[in-house]
C-alpha cells in the first residue's frame, strides 16, 4: 500500500452526484475502491426551460457536497478532483454553484476545490478511462463504442487503446422527460417526438463518431444499468451482476421498451429501482433503445454491455497525471 494514494472523485451531473474514495496505485494502474456512493439530487431539474439552476436544487446538491468532503476527509484522501457536467455547463447562474463547491470542500476537507465545469469532448475521455480497463482486462476486443447516457447529455467515445474519436449531444433522460415525455405512461405522439430530437442526436454524434466496425457497445451510467438490473430481474440492485453483464440486442430492447411504457407506480415498486430514477427512467430507456438499434444497423453487433465503471473511475485515474 506504500506506493498508492488514496483520491477522492466527485460526479455531478444534471440528475445526481456521486462519490468515489479509492486506493489509487498509478504505477500498477489499479484503482481500489474504499468507498462508493451515490444521490440523486436533480440539480438540473428545469434548466431545459428556465436556463438557471433552481434554488432547491442548489441546496440540495450542495448539502450533499459537503457531506462528500466531510467524508473524503475522514477517510484520509490527499488528492480530490470535483467534476461537473451538463447541468452547470448550461445554468447561467454557474458561477453561485461554483463558489459553493469551494466553499463546502474549505469548510469540510480543509481547503477550497474547484468543480471544474469540463467540455463534453472532456467528459467522453474521462467516461472512456473509467469504463475500458476492465473490458481490456476481460478480453473484451476493440473497437469500443462507449455510450455514457446521463440526465441531460450523452457522450459517444470511439476507441480501442485511446479514444479515437467523441462526441457529446444534448440528450439525457431528464432533459427528454421534461421535454417531452409528460404523460404516465407517455403518449405515442410524445415517444414519436422525443424519437425525432434523440435520431437528430445521434445522428449528430454519428457524423464525428463512426458506428461502423465497433465491435462492442458498452453503456454507461444508472439509466443502463437499471436496463440491465430489469433484464435480469434482480431482486435488489446488484452492481456485482451488472457490471460487464452481456445482454442480446432483442432482450435489452425489450427491457428497454418495458420501461418506457410502465407506469409510474409500477416502475417504483421494482426492487432494484432506484426512487430518484422513476419518472425519468422511460426517457433514458427509449434513448438506449434508439442508440442501440441504430448501432446494431451499422455495426451488426448482437449484444451490448453494461458498465458499473464510468467516468467516476476515470476522475480517480485521472488524479495519476
Amino acid at each position: 500500500m506504500a506506493d498508492t494514494t488514496r483520491v477522492g472523485a466527485i460526479d455531478c451531473g444534471t440528475n445526481s452526484i456521486r462519490l468515489l474514495v479509492a486506493d489509487l496505485d498509478p504505477v500498477a494502474g489499479t484503482l481500489e475502491d474504499v468507498v462508493r456512493r451515490m444521490e440523486i439530487v436533480r440539480l438540473g431539474q428545469g434548466i431545459d426551460r428556465t436556463g438557471m439552476i433552481a434554488a432547491e436544487s442548489m441546496t440540495r446538491t450542495l448539502a450533499m457536497t459537503k457531506e462528500y468532503a466531510a467524508q473524503c476527509r475522514s477517510l484520509g484522501a490527499t488528492r480530490v478532483r470535483f467534476v461537473a457536467t451538463s447541468a452547470s455547463r448550461d445554468a447561467r447562474n454557474a458561477a453561485e454553484f461554483v463558489d459553493g463547491v469551494r466553499a463546502a470542500f474549505l469548510e469540510q476537507w480543509g481547503d477550497p476545490v474547484d468543480p471544474e465545469v469540463v467540455s463534453g469532448d472532456e467528459e467522453a475521455r474521462l467516461s472512456f478511462t473509467g469504463a475500458t480497463g476492465d473490458l481490456v482486462a476481460t478480453g473484451v476486443e476493440g473497437p469500443y463504442l462507449v455510450v455514457d447516457l446521463g440526465g441531460g447529455s450523452t457522450e459517444f467515445v470511439r476507441g480501442t487503446a485511446s479514444v479515437e474519436a467523441e462526441r457529446s449531444v444534448d440528450i439525457g433522460c431528464v432533459r427528454m422527460t421534461e421535454r417531452h415525455l409528460v404523460s404516465d405512461p407517455p403518449t405515442p405522439g410524445e415517444i414519436a417526438a422525443a424519437s425525432r430530437d434523440i435520431d437528430a442526436a445521434i445522428d449528430e454524434a454519428a457524423e464525428v463518431v463512426p458506428f461502423g466496425g465497433v465491435r462492442a457497445l458498452v453503456g454507461l451510467a444508472g439509466t443502463v444499468t437499471t436496463i440491465a438490473a430489469h433484464r435480469l430481474r434482480l431482486r435488489t440492485y446488484d452492481p456485482t451482476a451488472i457490471h460487464l453483464s452481456r445482454a442480446p440486442v432483442s432482450e435489452a430492447l425489450a427491457a428497454s421498451d418495458d420501461l418506457l411504457h410502465l407506469i409510474r407506480t409500477e416502475r417504483a415498486a421494482l426492487p432494484y429501482m432506484h426512487p430518484g430514477r422513476v419518472d425519468v427512467i422511460g426517457a433514458g430507456a427509449l434513448i438506449w433503445s434508439r442508440v442501440i438499434e441504430r448501432v446494431a444497423a451499422v455495426a451488426g453487433i448482437r449484444t451490448v454491455i453494461a458498465s458499473e465503471h464510468d467516468i467516476l473511475d476515470g476522475i480517480a485515474r485521472s488524479l495519476a497525471e
